[in-house]
Order: structure tokens, then sequence, then C-alpha cells
């Protein structure tokens, strides 16, 4: 998941550069939420609700 984010925010700053800022937006969402979820999975692998086997 952390090789998608990195995807969509290289996508993003590309797009930027070129001028498309709709598609730099909705790839920065897109980041943003996927950050978003790891976030709260890592929160939950830490407090221990979630075990990884």
């Amino acid at each position: 998941m952390l090789e998608l984010i990195l995807i969509l925010l290289v996508v993003a700053a590309v797009a930027a550069l070129l001028g498309f800022g709709r598609i730099s937006g909705m790839a920065m969402t897109g980041a943003k939420v996927l950050i978003g979820i790891v976030l709260v999975l890592f929160l939950l692998v830490l407090l221990g609700i979630i075990a990884i086997a």
C-alpha cells in the first residue's frame, strides 16, 4: 500500500509540474485517503486490536 501512495504522490507532482491541476488534485486526494487508512491500521496494530499473524 505504501508503494501505491508513493506512486500517487509522484503522479500528483508530475501532473502539477505539467499544469494538469485536476489530475494532480485527484492523485493527491487518493494519496491522502490511503495515508489515513494506513495510519488507522497502524494504530490498530499498535494497540493490539488487530494481530498480524
